[in-house]
């Protein structure tokens, strides 16, 4: 075998052994409505009013929801990002795509409430490139919640009210 193909089969065995988010640039949107339940279309900005009257909305940090930022001068489009886990009221990690560098996949990343009434309308997101949590504060709107989640809920709700236990 010449080094030439040889070079091309090790390339393209490398390529084939790279996750995929590592091939591609993604934003967040694809990659928020690829790893979630929430399939909302349009930029970051947008999802927090197209999610009224198709998904719940709420202040209140789940697994699975998704964390809608507000649209500012350093972030146009806004920023949509997966909680994948909730440590506790003001902190949770997040899974999200072209925060901290363009088209990069972060996952398990920290955010903090650092809103004053405890909303989340105010958020640090763990920056990589400075290591720290947060160059600047991001003003978000909260989070949307999977439609699953409320179907379950009407369910246990429906359940509960002919006197069914789960």
């Amino acid at each position: 075998m010449t080094g030439r193909v040889l070079g091309a089969i090790t390339a393209a065995l490398v390529l084939l052994a790279t996750p995929v988010e590592a091939q591609a640039r993604i934003q967040c949107v694809a990659f928020a409505r690829a790893h979630s339940l929430i399939q909302l279309a349009g930029n970051a900005r947008d999802w927090w009013a197209r999610a009224l009257g198709i998904y719940q909305r709420g202040q209140t940090p789940r697994a699975g929801s998704v964390l809608a930022f507000r649209a500012t001068g350093s972030m146009p489009m806004g920023h949509v990002a997966v909680v994948s886990k909730v440590i506790d009221d003001r902190h949770v990690l997040l899974d999200h795509a072209n925060w901290s560098r363009p088209g990069q996949v972060e996952r398990g990343v920290m955010a903090v409430d650092v809103s004053a009434g405890g909303d989340w309308s105010a958020v640090r997101v763990w920056h990589a490139p400075s290591r720290s949590l947060g160059v600047r504060v991001s003003p978000a709107f909260g989070f949307i919640y999977p439609a699953a989640e409320a179907t379950l809920a009407t369910a246990r709700a429906a359940g509960a009210a002919l006197g069914l236990k789960r």
